[in-house]
């Protein structure tokens, strides 16, 4: 399955880029599949998308939570809490 990645904010400054296409193996079919794929690269990747990380999710431009099933094509987004004042 292909999918969109997109990264915001501090997610982004710390990869270095906003966004990739990616093949994912069958294994993989929620959006907390994909973070726990993605962590798996180790470096920034671990250190950017980590279990330890509060990050919020979107599939196809829907808050979402880890069980989100993918879907052919579509786009995953990782991005910080945002805060308002």
């Amino acid at each position: 399955m292909h999918i969109e990645l997109r990264f915001f904010a501090s997610v982004r400054e710390a990869l270095g880029l906003a966004g990739e296409r990616i093949e994912l193996p069958s294994e993989v079919t929620t959006v907390g599949a994909v973070r726990e794929h993605l962590i798996a690269r180790g470096g920034a990747w671990e250190t950017a998308l980590g279990q330890d990380r509060a990050l919020r999710m979107a599939f196809n431009h829907v808050m979402c939570g880890p069980e989100a099933e993918l879907k052919e094509g579509g786009e995953v987004a990782f991005f910080p809490p945002v805060t308002g004042g």
